[in-house]
C-alpha cells in the first residue's frame, strides 16, 4: 500500500472526487466533515492518512482480538471458574449479543454526539471491563462482564464507517477495503497469540493483554483522532434517537442491499461454524495444515480486499457487486459438486477460496451503497448494518446443526442458498435509487 492509493492529499482536510458509485442517483458533492473550514475544532496534531487507516483498523480489531483470543484458553477457564464448557461457550455468545446491542445504542448516538467522545468513552470502558475480567473469580461474574466488555466496546467501532466516509466520499468501498486487509490481520494472530499468553502466565494475561492494547489504541486516539461537531438537535435526545432508525430503514434505494448483507452474513458466519469440522473431520487434516489452510484462507479475504481498492474507484461498488455476484454463484456450484463428488481436498479448498474473495467484495460494497446514502446518519447505519451481521450470523450454527450428517454437503447447501438469496436481492427485489 503507497502513498498513492490514498486520496489525492494524505491529510484528513479534504474529500477525495471518486467516481460516483455507478447505478445509483447522483448524490450531492460534500466536502469532508473533517475540513478545517469547516470544523474550528481540529486538532492541529493529526495523525497523515497513511497512520489514520492503521488505527481505524486497529478500533474495529478489538472485536476479533476480544473474541479469539480467548478461544484456545476455554478448557483451562471453564476448570479455572468451576464450571463447564457449556456455560464457557455461552460466553461468546453473550459476547456477540452484547456487541449487537451496543451497534444498536450507540449508532445514533455517534452521529448526534460526534465520533471522537464515542471512541474514547468505548475504548476507555473496553479497557476497564478487561482488566477487570482478569481477576474474575466467578462465571457469572465473567458473563456480565463480557457482555459489557462488548456492549460498551462497540462505541468506538460503530464510529469507524463514519470516518471511512467522510475521507473517502463516494470512494467509500476502497476504504473499507483498506482498512478490512489491516484488520484481518487480527483473526490471524489472534489465536496463536492466546495460546502463547496462555502458556507463559494463564489465562488472565490474555485480559490483561486485551487491556494493554485498547489503553495504547485509546492514547493513540486521543493524539490521533479530529473533533468532529457536536449535531445540533431540533428535538429531544429521545426522538432524535429513533427518527435516525426511521430515517435510515425507510429508505427504499437500500433495503436490498440490507436484506443482501444478511445473506453474506449467513455464508461467511456458516463458514467460520463449519470450517473446522470440514477441514479436520471430513477430510481428516491435521491442527498444523489446519492452521495453514485457515491462514490461506484469510490471505485470500486481504487479496479480494486489496482487489477491490484497485478496480472499484473505475467501476463503481454496484458493478463490483454484480461482478463479485456472478463470481460467487459459480464457486458455491462447482463447491458443492466437489463435495457431492467426494473430490479431492484441494477442489474444496479452491473453490471455497474464491467464494470467500468474492464474499468479502459482496461485503463491502453492499456496505458502500448503503452508508453513502447518510451523511448525517452514518453510525446509525453502521448500526444496523452491524447488528443485522451479529443476528444473521448466529442463525448459522443452528441451522448446520439441524441438517448435519456428517459431511460437508449442509455446509455447501448452506452457502450456495446464501448465495441464492444474494440473487433475489440483487436482481428480484425493486431498485428505487
Amino acid at each position: 500500500m503507497t502513498e498513492n492509493d490514498f486520496p489525492a492529499t494524505t491529510t484528513l482536510g479534504q474529500t477525495p472526487k471518486g467516481n460516483p458509485e455507478h447505478g445509483s442517483k447522483p448524490i450531492p458533492e460534500q466536502k469532508s466533515e473533517l475540513s478545517p473550514e469547516l470544523n474550528p475544532e481540529l486538532n492541529h496534531s493529526r495523525f497523515p492518512l497513511k497512520l489514520f487507516l492503521p488505527l481505524l483498523a486497529a478500533i474495529i480489531a478489538t472485536t476479533p482480538l476480544a473474541v479469539d483470543t480467548y478461544l484456545p484458553a476455554m478448557p483451562v477457564m471453564a476448570e479455572a471458574l468451576g464450571t463447564d464448557m457449556r456455560l464457557m461457550q455461552l460466553t461468546l455468545s453473550l459476547f456477540l449479543a452484547g456487541y449487537a446491542a451496543g451497534l444498536l445504542f450507540f449508532g445514533p448516538l455517534a452521529d448526534i454526539f460526534g465520533r471522537r467522545p464515542l471512541v474514547l468513552f468505548g475504548l476507555v470502558c473496553f479497557s476497564l471491563t478487561s482488566l477487570l475480567l482478569a481477576f474474575t473469580e466467578s462465571v457469572g461474574g465473567f458473563m456480565m462482564l463480557r457482555f459489557l466488555q462488548a456492549f460498551t466496546g462497540s462505541a468506538a467501532t460503530v464510529t469507524v464507517s463514519g470516518y471511512i466516509r467522510a475521507i473517502y466520499g463516494k470512494n467509500l468501498s476502497k476504504g473499507m477495503s483498506y482498512v478490512s486487509m489491516i484488520m484481518m490481520l487480527a483473526p490471524m494472530i489472534a489465536p496463536s497469540l492466546g495460546i502463547l499468553l496462555l502458556k507463559i502466565s494463564g489465562w488472565p494475561l490474555i485480559f490483561v493483554t486485551l487491556a494493554a492494547y485498547s489503553l495504547l489504541i485509546l492514547l493513540l486516539s486521543i493524539y490521533g483522532l479530529p473533533k468532529t461537531k457536536r449535531k445540533t438537535l431540533d428535538d429531544t435526545l429521545f426522538n432524535t434517537f429513533f427518527k435516525s432508525y426511521g430515517i435510515v430503514l425507510g429508505e427504499p434505494a437500500v433495503r436490498r442491499y440490507i436484506v443482501m448483507i444478511c445473506f453474506t452474513t449467513l455464508a461467511f458466519f456458516g463458514y467460520l461454524t463449519a470450517i473446522s469440522f470440514v477441514y479436520m473431520e471430513v477430510y481428516q487434516v491435521t491442527e498444523t495444515r489446519f492452521g495453514l489452510l485457515f491462514a490461506l484462507n484469510v490471505t485470500l479475504f486481504i487479496a479480494a480486499s486489496f482487489l477491490n481498492t484497485r478496480i472499484m474507484p473505475r467501476l463503481g461498488s454496484l458493478k463490483m457487486l454484480k461482478g463479485a455476484w456472478s463470481v460467487s454463484i459459480i464457486a458455491s456450484v462447482v463447491l458443492l459438486i466437489v463435495n457431492v463428488q467426494q473430490m479431492h481436498l484441494y477442489w474444496t479448498v479452491a473453490s471455497l477460496g474464491v467464494l470467500l474473495g468474492s464474499i468479502v467484495v459482496l461485503s463491502v460494497n453492499a456496505d458502500a451503497l448503503i452508508l453513502i446514502r447518510f451523511a448525517e446518519q452514518t453510525g446509525t447505519a453502521t448500526g444496523v448494518i452491524g447488528t443485522l451481521r451479529f443476528g444473521f450470523g448466529a442463525l448459522s450454527g443452528p441451522v448446520l446443526a439441524i441438517f448435519d450428517n456428517g459431511t460437508a454437503l449442509p455446509f455447501c447447501y448452506l452457502m450456495l442458498f446464501s448465495m441464492i438469496g444474494v440473487t433475489i436481492c440483487l436482481f428480484l427485489m425493486p431498485d428505487r435509487s
